[in-house]
């Protein structure tokens, strides 16, 4: 025996499968929300007036920073125009995951006579490192380098 197809029928069908879509994208949403990490600045135009000039001080420095894990080891090294290494000092340094704060940790970088170096324990996969340093002159420097950890 076959039933008929009536518009209650049409009905439970459209409000089912609008009903999973939204309980999908809330969910998504939700996640999205909850792993943000945050703000980069508390107020972006006070952060924005200062931005060209903060800019140049770092481009008059002249240095080639780069990062890199190897070893479980996180390795900053610094250069100046003639390719010596310079010591800085780190006012700020997170690692981090690039959507998520629950690992972030704080390295704690020794300088080695060429680098600055720290033990890290990385998970597979992309990671942040958000750098603040201050020239021996007093310049503010400040970068985030993308790594890799294999």
């Amino acid at each position: 025996m076959t039933r008929e197809f009536t518009g209650w029928h049409m009905l439970g069908l459209m409000v089912g499968g609008f009903g999973i879509i939204i309980a999908v994208n809330l969910t998504l949403a939700w996640q999205a929300i909850a792993t943000f990490p945050g703000v980069e600045a508390r107020n972006s135009y006070e952060v924005s007036q200062s931005f060209q000039a903060d800019r140049a001080a770092q481009d008059a420095l002249h240095w080639d920073v780069s990062a890199a894990i190897g070893d479980g080891e996180l390795i900053v090294t610094i250069l100046d125009d003639r390719g010596t290494p310079v010591e800085a000092e780190v006012t700020r340094a997170i690692l981090g995951r690039a959507t998520n704060t629950s690992q972030d940790t704080t390295p704690a970088f020794t300088w080695n006579g060429t680098s600055m170096v720290a033990p890290v324990a990385m998970h597979e996969g992309y990671w942040n490192l958000r750098l603040e340093l201050i020239a021996p002159d007093g310049t503010k420097f400040r970068r985030r380098f993308p790594l890799t950890a294999k």
